[in-house]
């Protein structure tokens, strides 16, 4: 891919993966054929301010954990009500996180 697309790329869906792991994301997307940079534009990346919104509204009842893949953890927070709050208020700080670590698994498996 040109640096001018990576650019372009990178700046527009900054919000989709942690801060610390877009050096990693902007020295594979430079070198990656543009066959592959095509099948990124396919990639259904989740939104992490989204995932949080369903975590303080619908938090108690694991959605935002089923959302994210951790179906084990959705359904412990399912059926103890996310840990009697517990789980749910700490998931308010973490479920932004895990969002964008998700997002980043999806993309280095699409450009591996």
């Amino acid at each position: 891919m040109t640096q001018e697309k990576v650019d372009i790329y990178l700046l527009t869906h900054q919000e989709y993966f942690p801060s610390d792991k877009m050096m990693f994301i902007r020295e594979k997307l430079l070198t990656l054929p543009e066959e592959k940079s095509q099948y990124l534009s396919f990639i259904e990346l989740q939104k992490p301010t989204v995932n949080l919104l369903f975590s303080l509204f619908l938090g108690t009842l694991g959605v935002d954990r089923f959302i994210v893949g951790d179906i084990g953890l959705g359904v412990l927070k399912l059926l103890t009500c996310g840990c009697c709050g517990i789980m749910t208020i700490v998931d308010w700080f973490l479920i932004m996180n895990r969002t964008k670590e998700k997002n980043f698994d999806k993309l280095w498996q699409a450009i591996q």
